[in-house]
């Protein structure tokens, strides 16, 4: 089975740009083995190791609402439970390569896949 080179995600909160606008809906690719190793000879990531998930995240995430592109600064903008969801999904995705998690019924104990969706979306 061949997985989606994108995967779709929606933010919990969102990205509100200058404008006033409200950007939840999003797509991420698969990193690649230099989208993990360029960031770390930024200056920003050398100062400061937190900041390597900025601009990881700004390097995979290939939509965002209707910005046009998508950057550090946006990243930055994001409410701190956001960068937990995308972190997630991120993990997610680049283990398995999907955001799909296997869980199991807790009356006949039958194990099947479920999409993940944030906290208080269906």
């Amino acid at each position: 089975m061949t997985e989606s080179a994108e995967h779709p995600f929606l933010l919990p909160h969102g990205y509100r740009d200058a404008e006033g606008t409200l950007h939840r809906e999003g797509r991420m690719r698969m990193s690649t083995a230099f989208d993990e190793i360029a960031p770390l000879k930024d200056p920003r990531v050398q100062s400061n190791p937190a900041y390597l998930l900025i601009i990881l995240l700004s390097r995979v995430i290939t939509h965002l609402g209707t910005l046009e592109f998508i950057n550090p600064k946006v990243m930055e903008g994001l409410p701190s439970g956001d960068l937990l969801y995308l972190q997630d999904v991120y993990r997610r995705l680049n283990e398995t390569g999907h955001t799909r998690l296997r869980v199991a019924c807790p009356h006949c104990e039958q194990q099947f896949e479920v999409e993940t969706s944030p906290v208080g979306e269906s």
